[in-house]
């Protein structure tokens, strides 16, 4: 396949870490069901017109990897014809090596859609000519991966968003990805990684609860690894911790009202601001015997409980539902 390159003499930004890749694999970009998938060293495509399987392995094209991963370096973007789709996104090819654009990195794709309209979606843009970057290669695992919303970037501009980023500053992106352990937003044709203990001050069951896809964030810049292209931020770190200051602002015996936020077999947890949780112990929450706190209270429930202890270093407040007299 031909392939238009726009050359430029500027240095590419270190690749994605690997959660990156990781959090793909998570979030079901690819599938054990999918028709495109990495087994071992061996890459399997199915043709998008008669789903004929064609194996390439690693041992192949040595000049087409060596010449891709001149591209990579030189942060060039390559046009690349769409010739299929799976469920995580889009399948192309580039000479003889098989890549692939995930649906995060597709620029004006639907947001949480449903799996008709991301099917829709996928399909529509079978035969189209996408412009790209590589973000990721791995010779090795047959790992080829594109990115429309890197290519929309200036010639070089990743690679000095990377070096003027510095620990303590205030950046403004795209919530790109959602996994099990944080969310990755795009800062401009390259990802940053909010890990799940930095998007609040309180406990997040998964970072969905707190974000969408598509949506633009503010985020503190905790760290940049430019060696590893590694860039940490976190949203709780733009608020002050409602914990230092917990001992001021409450006393023990006072009264609060607080949204039941968990309940569990022990007992359950009421936030009563946002970032601060206290845990109502089962022994607390009602007299009487009972078979499970589900019996007494429920998740989204208000309700006013009385603070037993306060321990802002350790960040445990105890509270209780029956001491309310």
């Amino acid at each position: 396949m031909s392939s238009n390159v726009q050359r430029r003499e500027h240095s590419s930004p270190p690749p994605l870490e690997e959660g990156y890749w990781e959090s793909l694999l998570h979030e079901g970009e690819f599938t054990a069901a999918a028709p495109h998938t990495y087994a071992d060293d061996t890459l399997t495509k199915v043709d998008a017109a008669n789903g004929h399987h064609e194996p390439h392995t690693t041992g192949e094209h040595q000049a087409d990897w060596l010449e891709i991963q001149r591209i990579m370096e030189a942060d060039d973007v390559i046009d690349l014809i769409v010739n299929g789709y799976n469920r995580g996104g889009l399948l192309v090819e580039w000479r003889g090596l098989n890549g692939f654009v995930p649906a995060s990195q597709l620029i004006d794709f639907p947001n949480a859609p449903t799996e008709i309209v991301r099917k829709k979606a996928l399909t529509a843009r079978v035969g189209s000519l996408l412009h790209l970057r590589v973000i990721e290669l791995n010779r090795d695992q047959n790992r080829l991966i594109f990115s429309e919303r890197a290519a929309s970037a200036q010639p070089g501009e990743r690679a000095e968003i990377l070096a003027n980023l510095k620990s303590g500053g205030v950046v403004s992106g795209q919530v790109t990805n959602l996994c099990d352990f944080g969310a990755f937003v795009d800062l401009g044709g390259l990802e940053g990684l909010i890990h799940i203990s930095e998007l609040s001050w309180g406990r997040v069951g998964h970072p969905a609860d707190l974000l969408k896809r598509g949506q633009t964030v503010e985020a503190h810049v905790l760290d940049v690894n430019a060696g590893a292209g590694r860039i940490a931020l976190s949203l709780k770190r733009l608020h002050p911790d409602p914990w230092a200051t917990v001992g001021q602002r409450y006393s023990i015996g006072q009264l609060v009202e607080g949204e039941i936020t968990n309940v569990v077999d022990f007992g359950a947890f009421a936030r009563i601001e946002d970032g601060l949780e206290g845990l109502i112990h089962v022994s607390e929450l009602a007299e009487g015997h009972f078979l499970h706190p589900r019996n007494v209270v429920q998740e989204g429930q208000v309700v006013s409980a009385r603070i037993l202890s306060i321990d802002g270093r350790a960040r445990r407040l105890g509270l209780s539902l029956r001491a309310q007299e």
